[in-house]
């Protein structure tokens, strides 16, 4: 697979997303290979407090596979200075698969304004997110937010979308700690439903402060939900996989380089299998991964 070294990449920001309800403009960043045509889409939704410049070890790696990548910058970023004692702060986990919806409705237009309308192909699109980006990717490939008495809230699940990959998801409610449960009541997803093809994918020293848990928390998203699944457990990863958010980051606890680039190839394979793009991309990762002991690739179909 291509590297950033390999293939040069464009990006483009701030593009505008129109999005009425918003009291914050939502903005995306595109980034893309230089060269090729009937280029997939990868939408992803970032972790909590970051935005549309993170996450750069990954995108550029996807670019170089033949992706286009669009990020969004939620509400939840630190540059908008909402925190937990701001009354929009409850809500954020619906305004952001509300922007994940409005990236969708408008991609034509946002190809557009990166110049890339007639490069990209628009009947090829997935989504990935990590850690809380990875719940709101979920809710539109189906899964569902359980209330207090544990009944399932709206669908917001997308006919339009091929498929996803959830990066550190959040596991069910039911062992969240007290601050969870006063300050992240929506951390309640319920698997059940999420039928679009799915990768999930994990590190096994993975110990959030969310939960009373251990790592195998962030497997809910693939044990609980119905075929097509596939799972990578990431051996020695924790929440950020070697990384992932960006070189040298303070809150990444376990840098490797390597993981990171194990992280964002397993996506790039998986999604231009399930894109059709190269049915035989995600085989030849899972078989090379494993010899190598990388990491431990599952699937149930």
């Amino acid at each position: 697979m291509p590297t950033p070294a390999q293939q040069q990449t464009v990006a483009v920001k701030p593009i505008a997303v129109p999005f009425d309800e918003r009291d914050v403009v939502l903005q995306v960043k595109v980034t893309a290979p230089r060269q090729g045509a009937d280029l997939p889409v990868i939408v992803f939704s970032h972790g909590n407090a970051w935005s549309m410049d993170g996450y750069e070890p990954l995108v550029d790696r996807w670019a170089a596979a033949g992706f286009v990548v669009v990020q969004p910058t939620h509400l939840d970023s630190r540059r908008n200075g909402i925190g937990f004692d701001d009354p929009r702060f409850g809500s954020i986990w619906h305004v952001r698969i509300t922007d994940l919806h409005a990236v969708l409705d408008h991609l034509p237009h946002v190809a557009d304004e990166a110049g890339l309308a007639e490069r990209v192909d628009l009947s090829r699109v997935a989504l990935v997110g990590h850690s809380w980006g990875a719940q709101t990717v979920g809710a539109l490939l189906g899964a569902r937010v359980l209330d207090s008495a544990g009944q399932a809230g709206e669908d917001f699940s997308r006919t339009d979308v091929s498929a996803g990959v959830l990066v550190a998801a959040t596991g069910t409610g039911d062992s969240l700690t007290p601050f969870a449960q006063e300050h992240l009541p929506f951390m309640r997803p319920d698997y059940s439903t999420m039928t679009i093809p799915a990768l999930v994918i994990a590190g096994d020293e993975d110990q959030s402060q969310m939960s009373t848990r251990g790592p195998d928390w962030f497997l809910d998203a693939y044990d609980l939900s119905p075929a097509p699944k596939d799972l990578v457990v990431v051996p020695g990863g924790e929440h950020t996989l070697g990384g992932i958010a960006g070189e040298a980051v303070a809150e990444t606890t376990d840098t490797d380089p390597g993981r990171v680039e194990l992280v964002a190839d397993a996506v790039s394979a998986y999604l231009l299998g399930a894109l059709d793009v190269d049915t035989d991309a995600w085989a030849e990762f899972g078989d090379a991964a494993t010899a190598g002991r990388l990491a431990a690739v599952w699937a149930k179909r």
